[in-house]
């Protein structure tokens, strides 16, 4: 996993909306956040990306941007966003270089961790949550982190 405060790599794939997701160019949010897991279309994974969906509203209000990641193809991808009416972006990264840069990817099984990230409009990692088992927790921690983030914001303004 990347260390709070590093460089987030940058990510430059097209997504499910039909789409181009540059990480860079997510700078008008006051932070993106970017949660990878294993494969569409599995229990855990189909129960995290509904929680971000239900919840995606709360995080955009809280300027907060949202893109999914799995080490599926881009057309499964597609898939699987549709099955879930996914309101965000969705990227596949079939080849690994995105779950490899953002040091996320099992090293046997070439799939990536559940790991989420929040990224700064600098590009710097503000927070980084791992739970292979408390999927839910990865929710938590992004929804009190995000609220948190944008209570400062309006304190500083």
């Amino acid at each position: 996993m990347l260390a709070v405060g590093s460089q987030a790599p940058e990510i430059d794939a097209p997504t499910s909306a039909g789409s181009r997701f540059r990480l860079s160019e997510q700078g008008g949010r006051a932070c993106t956040v970017l949660y990878f897991f294993p494969a569409a279309f599995t229990p855990g994974c189909t129960r995290e990306t509904k929680e971000f969906a239900h919840n995606y509203n709360e995080l955009q209000m809280m300027g907060a941007a949202l893109a999914g990641i799995s080490t599926d193809d881009h057309d499964t991808q597609c898939k699987f966003a549709d099955s879930l009416h996914a309101p965000f972006p969705m990227i596949g990264d079939s080849d690994g270089a995105i779950t490899k840069a953002y040091d996320v990817r099992w090293p046997v099984i070439g799939r990536a961790q559940r790991v989420t990230y929040v990224v700064s409009h600098e590009m710097k990692i503000l927070a980084a949550f791992h739970h292979e088992i408390q999927i839910g927790k990865h929710l938590e921690d992004v929804l009190l982190f995000v609220d948190e983030l944008s209570r400062r914001r309006r304190a500083q303004s």
